[in-house]
């Protein structure tokens, strides 16, 4: 199968328009300093690009960051702006054509974003063995990936490698394609389904317990949405399977409980975070307005108050009194359908 996707992406596919369907697209208006930072980015790594999300957190200045599948580079060159100087990027990529074009511009955008040296560099490797990749443990604030994880067969050994490539309270942020149940066999194996990736999509809750096996007790669904699938005859071959691409953060915090527990805990935004200036959004359950005292269970406490977000934040509340399991925790399909809004979350509230 490596060698499907390393053809598939290496001689089939020239530029995005060769696609069959909007999985690997990303769709949506950027925030302003996303499409600021896009703009600068060579216009050859932009037609090679084939991410289905966004994989820009917030406050990234001076993290090591490292890319999963980083393709032709755009990922990489967007996050070198948002890092800053003194941060790095590590893009990792098993194919050789994708490479040559993120490597052939190094020194460009180097220029273009005014560093005396860049802080980019590109490895040829398999995501699936990380730990032969001479990367260091514990050495990344910040792991990301744009719907390449579907692409491989080990889902759960990039997962584990992610907990031990990340420091404490760092985070996996990533995009990818999910299913509404299990993709048959007989799908799994079709070089262009499989190319297009909704071959390798993970049914949403095999991936939810892959994600705690590795370590990462509860993912945060950030956002999502359906997948159209315009080429009439892979639609038919699909059947009632249904796709979303969709956004999560995973965040290596080993004290993070398995259901999200009230402790009648709360925080105050107090601003401050490029972008987010008046809202900051945790995930998709939680918007929380600058100023105003915000309810969160004892996991959302910890993701706030044991990360990067910290100093942007006033905390409330002790761990002394629980008060059982925190209301609006769900366990059901975690993303919009285009029928009905009122499916529950993936993590909690």
């Amino acid at each position: 199968m490596k060698e499907q996707v390393q053809h598939y992406y290496g001689k089939v596919l020239q530029g995005n328009a060769d696609l069959k369907t909007d999985a690997c697209c990303t769709s949506g208006e950027l925030p302003l300093h996303l499409r600021e930072a896009l703009s600068r980015v060579h216009p050859e790594v932009t037609a090679r690009y084939y991410g289905c999300g966004l994989v820009v957190p917030a406050q990234l200045e001076g993290l090591a960051v490292l890319d999963l599948g980083s393709g032709s580079g755009q990922d990489c060159y967007v996050l070198s702006q948002l890092v800053g100087e003194h941060g790095s990027v590590v893009g990792v990529d098993m194919t050789p054509e994708q490479l040559a074009v993120a490597r052939e511009h190094l020194d460009w955008h180097r220029e273009r974003f005014g560093y005396a040296e860049s802080n980019v560099r590109f490895v040829e490797g398999d995501i699936e063995h990380l730990d032969a990749l001479g990367l260091a443990p514990g050495s990344f604030d910040l792991i990301v990936s744009n719907c390449v994880i579907n692409l491989v067969e080990d889902k759960g050994a990039v997962l584990r490698a992610t907990w031990d490539l990340l420091k404490g309270g760092g985070e996996l942020y990533f995009s990818d394609v999910y299913a509404d149940r299990r993709v048959p066999g007989a799908l799994r194996s079709d070089p262009v389904l499989h190319g297009e990736c909704l071959a390798g999509a993970l049914y949403w809750n095999d991936f939810l317990r892959l994600a705690r096996e590795a370590g990462f007790a509860d993912p945060r669904l950030v956002e999502d949405r359906p997948l159209a699938v315009n080429d009439p005859q892979i639609r038919a071959r699909l059947g009632n399977l249904r796709f979303w691409s969709a956004t999560w953060r995973l965040f290596k915090l080993p004290a993070l409980e398995s259901a999200c527990e009230d402790y009648g805990q709360a925080v105050r935004y107090r601003g401050g975070i490029s972008g987010q200036e008046e809202t900051f959004v945790l995930d998709k359950h939680h918007r929380i307005e600058r100023g105003r005292l915000f309810p969160v269970c004892g996991n959302t406490w910890r993701m706030l108050h044991e990360t990067r977000f910290a100093p942007y934040f006033d905390f409330f509340g002790d761990w002394e009194t629980h008060y059982g399991l925190f209301t609006g925790c769900g366990d059901h399909l975690p993303f919009d359908t285009e029928a009905t809004d009122d499916v529950g979350g993936g993590g909690c509230c």
